[in-house]
């Protein structure tokens, strides 16, 4: 039998209903995928809308060619401009004609530009994309939520010039690293890259190296963003505390960057020279190319970080200065829309047409005002110090010497090459005798500068004021040797002009 007690005994988990969520902190991690997953919901809608076009076009990979347009915008991101709206669309045409290499130029064009205006959202009053998540509040009820995001956005520049920009949003959606770190992702980046690199996997190098460029735009974005807030209002940015340590830290992390970047530069060349397969090589070419551009906008990024403390004083200064409106403004829907819509078509049409024919404002003159010209000679002028400002010392790093040829191989390059005017020589022959030193690279160096030769810079030359100057023809013979194909070149030497008018003045005399 059981007790009384026993029976009225209930288990903690039957004692009362479902236990709510234990507050927003606890359901973080799901909203931040929620997020992340809407930053995509647009590119797969694409695919979804094609079939409302006017025409055939479920042969186009929608989704495939917007990636390719966030790919290309972002790389043409500088750090105060965007990409040019028709340099794209060009762009993409390539991609998309194979994708229908059957389909007129036009319906190409057409498609390129229909995948960039959704990825705008030009139908849209603010250009943005809205998505709907849900989480719980401290007090575990559900409240849904809005999440605003753009892929692209459209900035204007100098001259009227309207330019493309990709957020945050479109880069981690182009990378496939959702809601990370930029500083961390960065970082890791490059080290997968390093790693990489040193186990020979170039196909993934070169994966990881543009994962690492994104990483690098982004980064630049994100002080740009801040910089234009201060020009706007500088009391809209925390230059107390939040920028100076994102500056510094930021600072920090382009000197660390350029040194593992040279370093990386340097393993790259070195695979880049020992690789023997055509298509490594080709990677290897394409990594250093990839790895020179981070390290470009690295130096760029720098050079902006160094410039933000003088740029928010000056901000300061203007905004602080500068003169205040006096006038009151002008309430347009209680002072013009609100009396003008009950009126009659032809009542309201003189009160509009007053209106925005005084709501224009003067024009400026163009003559100089007194009161500016006494006030620009009344003002001292600022002291400034006589040497300028104290530049920090720079923190030089030694490049290593990964030259693949060796001084004494050069000399002895030059010593071969040095034939007498009136004898040229086969590149055959010149080969053969290289090879003849026992010197396996010297053959190489050799040819490197048989293939120079044949178009010297005979201008240079002249101007530096050399005697003679090594030149290779081609006369269409086949060059018949185990290592290197191509035209058995004729190797010689030429008197320039200036040795020749000597020695003519010299038996003139």
């Amino acid at each position: 039998m059981t007790s009384p007690a026993s029976t009225d005994r209930v288990p903690p988990q039957l004692s009362a209903g479902p236990r709510p969520a234990l507050g927003p902190a606890a359901d973080e991690g799901l909203a931040r995928r929620l997020r992340a997953l809407a930053c995509t919901a647009p590119i797969h809608d694409l695919d979804a809308r094609k079939a409302n076009l006017a025409g055939e076009y479920s042969v186009y990979g929608m989704a495939e060619i917007a990636l390719a347009a966030i790919d290309l915008i972002t790389l043409n991101m500088d750090f105060d401009t965007g990409a040019d709206h028709d340099q794209i669309v060009a762009r993409l045409l390539p991609r998309i004609a194979a994708q229908a290499p059957l389909r007129p130029v036009a319906e190409h064009e057409r498609v390129a530009r229909w995948v960039l205006e959704n990825l705008i959202n030009v139908g849209s009053v603010d250009r943005g994309f809205r998505a709907a998540y849900g989480t719980f509040a401290p007090d575990g009820t559900y409240v849904r939520r809005d999440y605003d995001f753009k892929l692209i956005e459209e900035v204007p520049g100098y001259g009227g010039v309207v330019y493309l920009r990709t957020t945050d949003e479109a880069v981690n959606v182009l990378v496939g690293a959702l809601d990370t770190d930029v500083t961390s992702a960065q970082i890791a980046a490059e080290v997968k890259l390093e790693v990489l690199i040193r186990r020979g996997r170039l196909a993934d190098a070169q994966l990881a190296a543009e994962q690492a460029r994104y990483r690098t735009v982004q980064y630049a974005e994100t002080l740009r963003r801040a910089l234009e807030a201060t020009r706007r209002n500088v009391r809209a940015v925390d230059w107390l505390n939040a920028v100076p340590d994102m500056i510094a830290e930021a600072l920090e992390h382009v000197a660390d960057r350029y040194r593992h970047e040279n370093a990386i530069l340097t393993n790259i060349r070195k695979a880049r020279d020992e690789i023997e397969d055509a298509e490594n090589k080709r990677r290897a070419a394409e990594l250093v190319d990839i790895v020179k551009d981070c390290i470009r906008r690295h130096t760029q990024l720098q050079s902006r970080l160094l410039e933000a403390g003088p740029l928010f004083r000056a901000e300061q200064d203007r905004q602080a200065f500068a003169t205040p409106m006096t006038s009151s403004g002008i309430d347009l829907y209680g002072h013009l829309v609100v009396p003008v819509l009950p009126l009659p078509l032809e009542q309201a049409v003189r009160v509009t047409d007053a209106f925005f024919a005084r709501g224009t404002g003067l024009r400026t003159p163009v003559s100089v005002r007194v009161g500016d010209l006494v006030d620009l000679l009344l003002t001292p002028p600022v002291e400034r110090e006589h040497l300028g400002a104290e530049m920090p010392e720079p923190d030089l790093i030694a490049t290593p010497d990964d030259s693949r040829f060796s001084e004494e191989q050069l000399a002895v390059a030059k010593e071969l090459l040095d034939l007498p005017a009136d004898a040229p020589r086969r590149l055959s022959g010149l080969l053969a005798e290289a090879r003849r030193t026992g010197d396996l690279e010297l053959p190489y160096l050799v040819a490197l500068l048989a293939v120079h030769a044949a178009s010297p810079a005979v201008g240079t030359a002249y101007r530096q004021g050399e005697e003679k100057l090594l030149f290779a023809v081609d006369d269409g013979t086949e060059l018949d040797d185990p290592e290197f194909g191509g035209a058995d070149l004729i190797v010689g030497t030429a008197l320039l002009d200036a040795a020749g008018m000597a020695a003519d003045r010299t038996e003139a005399a």
